[in-house]
């Protein structure tokens, strides 16, 4: 399937200063380490859990791609090269419910809104994935995954009218490891995060849906155990390990992701080629609220990209809007954030055109990198740059210092102040 088209990332000379390696918070430790790299001679693997096509893209999914955009341009500003994967979920209930509803085929509905993700990531300038792969056309790469851990005893069909296909939870010893999450959390969130602990036959009510066997009206495809559909966390896992490997660099989502898609897919992956750990760094972005209630389609309270540029507000000022509070936390949207993201750029803008000094413009170049360095500290870094649009106009207006801080934006955080 394909991408979108890749923007231009300004390199900034060696001349103004050196990179800062990054260091992210990392879900399965709990604490903030320096990334390091699986294969060190080799690209950054990284893959980010796409959308599931069934509506346009809202301010929620432009956060989560908007904060591995960071991650990537960071790695780019390092000198490191990045192997990007991203799935899209076109194998999933909510998009055949949705087709169904409007009476329309599944495959072009999940086209359509694809198509329009595409688009708004492009107008968002967000870098794409070497890999763009939607789980309909990686279908056969999901059976072998799923023949694999069979064939290795790490999952079983259940006897009855349907022979569904699970993964236990007993397939690694260490699974939990990715989320942390105690028993009594996993059951708290395991259905309403699309598992099934009342199905009949589950060995443990934790264990994961793997492969569907077919039922009337839905899609399927023909496996050697049986006609069917892939469950939703061996799509990422299979996706993931056929183009990154079974151990790579950071795998990342929204905090939702965290338990089970995330878990399930580590184990996955982890019980197939037995590998201790699939990513070296789990990484997860805070949900978005609008004027502080929770975004969800059943609130009806979505913000959706094409909406806000269609009306004139344009990409530069909604990175600065969802930038300007940490990517972890739980953030708010409003018309006031992007009201102040506006004025932001506007005055930065302005200071461009009496930029002071090179020393006052190298300055900042570096403080901006240590705070994106330091998980992703996007407000300290952009606080930086206010207090340099304050405090730095006149003086010798060195024309070499406004196309520093002009690239530097650009560079690592797409903001562009042309």
């Amino acid at each position: 399937m394909k991408s979108w088209p890749f923007p231009t990332v300004p390199t900034i000379p060696a001349r103004h200063g050196n990179p800062v390696p990054l260091k992210l918070y990392d879900t399965a430790d709990q604490r903030i380490r320096e990334v390091s790299f699986h294969n060190p001679e080799g690209p950054a693997g990284m893959y980010v859990c796409g959308i599931t096509p069934y509506d346009s893209t809202h301010l929620g999914h432009a956060a989560t791609y908007l904060t591995f955009d960071l991650v990537y341009r960071a790695l780019l500003d390092n000198g490191r090269s990045v192997h990007f994967v991203q799935n899209v979920t076109d194998v999933d209930d909510p998009l055949f419910e949705r087709a169904e509803r409007d009476n329309q085929d599944w495959r072009e509905l999940g086209e359509e809104q694809t198509n329009l993700f595409r688009s708004d990531m492009e107008q968002l300038g967000i870098i794409p994935p070497h890999d763009f792969m939607s789980v309909s056309e990686t279908v056969n790469e999901i059976i072998d995954i799923v023949g694999r851990l069979l064939d290795q005893g790490k999952a079983y069909v259940i006897d009855g009218e349907y022979p569904d296909i699970y993964a236990p939870i007993t397939a690694t010893e260490q699974f939990g490891y990715e989320s942390n999450f105690n028993r009594e959390d996993m059951m708290e969130v395991f259905a309403e995060r699309g598992g099934d602990p009342e199905r009949p036959g589950k060995r443990d009510e934790l264990d994961a849906l793997i492969w569907k066997a077919e039922r009337e009206g839905e899609p399927s495809w023909e496996a050697p155990f049986g006609r069917g559909r892939p469950g939703w966390h061996i799509e990422c896992a299979a996706i993931a390990a056929n183009r990154l490997g079974a151990r790579f660099d950071i795998q990342g989502g929204g905090s939702d992701l965290v338990f089970p898609h995330h878990e399930f897919s580590a184990a996955h992956i982890e019980a197939a080629y037995d590998v201790d750990r699939m990513a070296g760094h789990y990484v997860h972005a805070g949900m978005i609220g609008l004027d502080g209630t929770k975004m969800s389609k059943s609130l009806g309270n979505l913000v959706f990209i094409h909406k806000l540029t269609a009306n004139g507000h344009e990409p530069s000022a909604i990175r600065v809007g969802v930038y300007s509070q940490h990517y972890r936390s739980d953030r708010d949207w409003s018309d006031e954030v992007l009201a102040e993201s506006e004025q932001r750029l506007a005055s930065w803008r302005d200071a461009v055109q009496q930029p002071g000094d090179l020393k006052h413009a190298e300055g900042l170049v570096r403080t901006i990198r240590e705070r994106i360095a330091d998980d992703l500290d996007s407000p300290g870094a952009l606080r930086a740059v206010d207090a340099w649009a304050e405090n730095t106009r006149g003086g010798d207006n060195d024309p070499q210092a406004a196309e520093l801080v002009v690239s530097a934006l650009d560079a690592l955080f797409g903001i562009s102040l042309r």
